[in-house]
């Protein structure tokens, strides 16, 4: 166990399915008692049952909808009424739209948009104001490497993901003298819900590359807990991400579309 870790409550947002889960169970497995967050409660019940009993911890549900403007202060307050101190946070809860950006259902896309920055922002300052108060914790942010480049079909996503990887990393210097961090997460394609829920059928860049949640999932706990500003999970998303520096920006989103779009099936 994490002698660091152990005995604190986590916070994971997105905790239904995915790589929400393989977070719990993560840090569960660390010793870390879990508030498991997301709208699916009876996908909840059956994590919490699942982690109670394989490593005895405690664990928490909270059934919440994250896109409504008030939902993140209305999570906050429901995790003050348990009486709880969160002292990690892993904002996982998110998700992609995949298409042309014209065609995108606007409503949709505000929802992606708000969840995916809007709420992970206000979370973060919620809880780390507190945890700044108590000069410690940790604070995972999940992007992914689409952050990196420019990428049609997923244009806003892409943004999106961007967004919160300048924000991790620059939050991180500014805790630079505390006991807190912020550490961002990029992953590439994972085994998870992701693509059936962004409307697309893999790649065949995305078939060859695509990583299991949970080994994604332990690289993000490793590099929080050695309070890194931001990692990489995979040698094939790493090099991804050090070639595409060297790449002309207009190639860059050619390259961008290509991958995603290339041997659909």
């Amino acid at each position: 166990m994490d002698n660091f870790v152990t005995g604190r409550w986590a916070l994971v947002t997105g905790a239904s399915s995915g790589l929400g889960v393989d977070f719990a169970r993560e840090l569960a497995s660390r010793g870390c008692n879990i508030i498991l967050v997301a709208r699916r409660e009876q996908r909840l019940i059956a994590v919490r049952e699942q982690l109670t009993k394989d490593f005895g911890v405690e664990c928490e549900i909270i059934v919440k909808d994250l896109v409504p403007r008030q939902a993140s202060v209305e999570l906050y307050a429901e995790v003050k009424n348990l009486g709880l101190d969160v002292d990690i946070l892993v904002n996982n809860a998110g998700f992609g739209l995949f298409g042309e950006f014209l065609d995108i259902d606007w409503d949709r896309e505000r929802e992606m948009l708000q969840l995916d920055m809007i709420s992970l922002t206000h979370l973060t300052k919620l809880f780390a104001k507190e945890m700044s108060r108590r000069n410690f914790g940790y604070i995972l942010q999940i992007s992914s490497i689409g952050a990196y480049q420019p990428t049609p079909t997923y244009a806003t996503y892409a943004a999106a993901k961007s967004y919160v990887l300048h924000f991790g990393e620059a939050l991180n210097y500014e805790l630079r003298d505390t006991d807190v961090s912020c550490t961002v997460l990029s992953p590439g394609v994972t085994a998870t819900e992701f693509l059936e829920v962004s409307g697309q059928k893999p790649s065949l860049y995305q078939r060859l590359v695509m990583m299991e949640s949970r080994d994604v999932a332990r690289t993000g706990v490793e590099a929080m807990i050695k309070r890194r500003s931001s990692v990489v999970p995979g040698w094939m998303n790493k090099l991804a991400v050090f070639t595409i520096r060297f790449i002309p920006r207009r190639m860059a989103a050619a390259l961008g579309n290509f991958l995603m779009t290339s041997g659909q099936r």
